[in-house]
């Protein structure tokens, strides 16, 4: 699991199985998840080995560490410690400071560049979602601005060299998908009220709405990677098709702030999605040759 792996072994954090899993569009995961049962904290954690290993062998390469966003652990996390329960202000400062020693100890391993991979966005993105979070107890501009700040709050001190980046998807277990929705009910925070490096936005199909959203970018240091090229399926795009959609968002950003990639991973659990291996190097080699197009 690309989130529950690094949240359960968070101090104050363990793992549970629930009455069933993840409910995607026809098919659901199986059963797993987490509970929030003490104070949140970081104090080791296995993926420092694993980042270290990865550093080992990249050679001249900058290796990038993913890791979920703070905000995944309130959107999947079971919040069984009363404190936290009833104030959503004290969890929230706890899993940052949590956060800040969790992004200086992957830096003290060498980490240069560090991602967030965040789905719990999505929940502003649609009717679904809405609901989701009137079942949290609160609101859609009190959940943004929890949403924002637990992000801020992580990356407030990191180190001027350290890169951090997130991700933003509407879900992805065997080339399937969660949510749906536009970016539009939450575009200003995202793009002008994280003070991130740059986003990797979902974008491969219609259920990701168009570029207007893009309108809410101001600094010009902020890099867009458009995810229009799907990890879902093999079947490649069509090149001209993925440089119509460039041209479209470049009339909202400019041209030298937008990058290209797949619009999610290949594998967010063990099970994968529906390709074979030599498709997701294609998918890989065909994200390259059109960036080389457009970035001449």
């Amino acid at each position: 699991w690309w989130h529950f792996d690094f949240l359960e072994n968070l101090d104050g954090v363990e793992p549970f199985t629930p009455e069933q899993g993840i409910q995607f569009h026809n098919v659901q995961t199986k059963a797993r998840g987490i509970k929030v049962t003490g104070d949140i904290d970081f104090s080791t954690h296995p993926m420092l080995e694993d980042y270290s290993f990865l550093h080992s062998i990249a050679g001249d390469a900058t290796p990038k560490m993913t890791i979920p966003s703070p905000n995944m652990l309130f959107f999947r996390g079971k919040l069984e410690k009363d404190a936290y329960k009833n104030d959503y202000q004290l969890f929230q400062h706890d899993v940052s400071k949590a956060y800040k020693k969790a992004i200086q100890a992957f830096y003290d391993r060498g980490c240069r560049y560090l991602q967030l991979d965040d789905t719990a966005w999505a929940v502003f993105l649609s009717e679904k979602g809405l609901k989701q979070i009137e079942a949290f107890g609160t609101t859609p501009d009190e959940l943004r601005q929890l949403f924002a700040k637990s992000i801020n709050d992580a990356i407030a001190d990191r180190p001027d060299d350290l890169t951090v980046t997130m991700h933003i998807c509407r879900g992805n277990f065997q080339s399937t998908w969660t949510a749906e929705g536009g970016y539009d009910a939450a575009a200003e925070t995202i793009f002008d009220g994280l003070n991130l490096d740059g986003l990797f936005l979902e974008y491969d199909d219609s259920r990701s709405g168009g570029f207007e959203p893009l309108r809410y970018v101001k600094r010009s240091d902020l890099q867009l990677v458009l995810g229009l090229v799907t990890s879902k399926f093999g079947e490649l795009e069509h090149p001209d098709d993925v440089k119509r959609r460039i041209e479209e968002a470049s009339r909202y950003v400019s041209l030298d702030q937008l990058c290209l990639s797949p619009q999610c991973g290949f594998a967010s659990t063990e099970e994968g999605n529906k390709l074979t291996e030599e498709q997701q190097w294609a998918k890989l080699r065909h994200v390259v040759e059109i960036a080389n197009d457009v970035w001449k």
